[in-house]
């Protein structure tokens, strides 16, 4: 992964290593002062965006229709364009950076066809609809995010080349040199009447659960070292060079936490860590945690100073603007002080130039996602999948089951017992009865998983099964059962609660976590805790995501890079019908003392 092929890319007169450097911005009007009677002073505007997840639009492509939520939210760059606008009109564009902070090429319809179905990496192939929609808006850099890499390192690369700015990751580094595989970091210069220019440098750090999230993709290619560690390394440099501000765009949460236990030893969200840790940071754009977070101060440990973290909402719901006042004293540049707030995108139109530019994208796709591929019996709903068992979460499960027996036919594993995992995503997917179409599956399986067979036994499997089960909250025998405050104990995500097929068991929601798996059972008979099973189950848990026990060393048997939720296209495809008689299965129920909570 050549740095020089990058079309940012300098030397570093200091590093030698690759970095992006933008030209300097015009002079703006209001930061001069009549000298001799008062300090000059700046203003600088740096906006941020994160966790994009392929939304241009207000667009529910699940749903064929415009996007809304309970709380009346609006979505998409082309919203958030004429929110920059707007700042860029209130502030000066030559006084304003606009930054995003990772995952951008995954998450909707839109990005999964220009990966997979018409794929920006063919020969003559279309230009990503996310770099087009960035590159028109002026982006000026963006850090990576895990979900970068879920389409592969050539895709990753063919949307870098495809940007007029740049990818930056200064702990994405060569797995074999540890040098920098993306610039670490981006300079950008912004003049002032009567003074030095104000230098503003911009840290670039991704998520190290990329090692283990992508791993068939960067295992022996590239390494993901801790973001306080690559920041120590790096912002004294920064201010080596003579930045006076130093941001982070940070793909990390801050809440100090991980979701893949103790498999490497970074934390996942670690972006207040790196505020505590690291001195010289002004201010923070995090990202990955997919919070609402207009301001945070966070005191660093080494200086007393404070440093403005800000989180925008999700799928350009929000964008954060800090605003960061200089004065020119002792002759140098000072930060007096950071302040973030966030615009919202409900409050503005789509820009219409963002509109123009992508409306034939947005048509393919629509019509895409609208193709029917099989009719179902009846109306299939996630609605109350996440506390009964569902039948539309066991038609995952037997679609799994079938790609992988297929595939181990003819090995010495063909004639273990395939059982299956797999997660209630959406909490609103439905499959209506009548004609299905590839966006009724979608909704169903919203994330880009590919199915991995592990060899498991009896004993892991039940030890999965507890730990899964740690996702409900304790409730007493006779205590009212509220559903909406029944399951997330511990904040535990709805993807990080999973089905098992093939097996029956209770799960006992008035014993402590730990011990709630009752009348575990396989083929009508108590389950041998040495017996093998083949667990069909999606990269992201395989690879440890969830830090479910066992599953990430256990023995892999096979793997593919075909999307799950393509498999289930295929199946439904094959079967025409769709009728929960071929698929349902009675797996699991809550109870409390033996007594069934539903």
């Amino acid at each position: 992964m050549p740095l020089n092929r990058r079309k940012f890319l300098k030397k570093s007169a200091v590093t030698g290593a690759g970095v992006a450097v933008a030209g300097a911005a015009a002079a703006p009007a209001q930061a001069s002062a009549r000298p001799g009677r008062h300090p000059k002073r700046y203003s600088l505007t740096v906006m941020g965006t994160t966790d994009l997840h392929g939304h241009v639009f207000n667009w529910d492509y699940f749903k064929d229709a415009e996007y809304s939520d309970k709380a009346g939210n609006a979505m998409g760059l082309a919203r958030v364009s004429t929110l920059v606008n707007q700042v860029r009109a209130e502030k000066g564009r030559c006084n304003t950076l606009l930054l995003d902070a990772g995952d951008t090429i995954q998450g909707t319809p839109l990005t999964y066809y220009y990966a997979k179905v018409d794929p920006i990496t063919a020969k003559g192939g279309p230009v990503h609809p996310m770099a087009q929609a960035m590159n028109a808006i002026g982006y000026d850099a963006a850090a990576l995010g895990n979900h970068e890499f879920n389409y592969g390192i050539e895709t990753l690369r063919t949307f870098e080349d495809q940007l007029d700015f740049p990818l930056l990751g200064a702990n994405a580094v060569d797995a074999k040199t540890l040098k920098p595989a993306f610039p670490p970091y981006f300079v950008k210069k912004f003049h002032v009447p009567g003074a030095p220019p104000v230098k503003v440098a911009v840290l670039g750090l991704t998520n190290p659960g990329i090692a283990i999230w992508d791993k068939a993709y960067v295992q022996g290619k590239l390494a993901f070292p801790g973001l306080e560690e690559q920041a120590a390394k790096w912002v004294p440099r920064l201010k080596a060079l003579g930045a006076d501000v130093v941001v982070v765009s940070a793909h990390s949460g801050s809440s100090g936490t991980s979701s893949y236990g103790d498999q490497v030893p970074f934390v996942e969200n670690a972006a207040a860590n790196v505020a505590r840790q690291v001195p010289g940071i002004d201010a923070i754009l995090v990202g990955h945690a997919h919070l609402e977070i207009p301001e945070l101060k966070v005191t660093n440990e080494a200086t007393g100073r404070t440093v403005v973290l800000s989180e925008p909402l999700c799928y350009a719901e929000r964008l954060t603007v800090f605003d960061i006042e200089l004065v020119f004293s002792k002759g140098a540049w000072q930060v007096e002080s950071v302040a973030a707030s966030l615009r919202d995108s409900r409050t503005v139109a789509d820009d219409p130039k963002i509109t123009r530019l992508l409306s034939d994208e947005h048509a393919k796709v629509v019509a895409y996602v609208n193709q029917v591929v099989g009719t179902a019996t009846e109306t299939l709903t996630t609605v109350d999948a996440r506390y009964q068992d569902a039948p539309i979460i066991d038609l995952i499960t037997k679609v799994q089951e079938d790609v992988v027996r297929a595939a181990l036919a003819g090995t010495e594993y063909a004639e273990l017992p395939v059982i299956a995992q797999a997660s209630p995503f959406s909490r609103t997917s439905e499959i209506p009865a009548g004609n299905v179409t590839i966006r009724d599956l979608s909704s169903l399986y919203v994330y880009d998983n590919t199915l991995v067979a592990k060899l498991m036994t009896g004993a892991q499997i039940r030890a999965y099964l507890e730990y899964s089960a740690e996702y409900y909250v304790q409730t007493a025998v006779g205590a009212a059962v509220d559903v909406e405050k029944l399951t997330n104990a511990g904040n535990r995500p709805d993807y990080n609660y999973d089905y098992v097929s093939g097996l029956r068991y209770d799960i006992d929601v008035a014993r402590p976590a730990g011990s709630r798996i009752r009348n575990l059972t396989y083929d009508g008979a108590a389950l041998d805790d040495s017996r093998q099973f083949v667990l069909a189950v999606n990269n992201y848990r395989a690879n440890g995501g969830g830090a479910f026990p066992y599953v990430a060393s256990a023995k892999e048997l096979w793997s593919e890079s075909t999307e799950i939720r393509t498999r289930i296209a295929e199946w439904v495809t094959a079967k025409g019908v769709l009728d929960p008689k071929d698929f349902a299965s009675a797996d699991w129920r809550l109870t409390r003392e033996g007594t069934p909570v539903f």
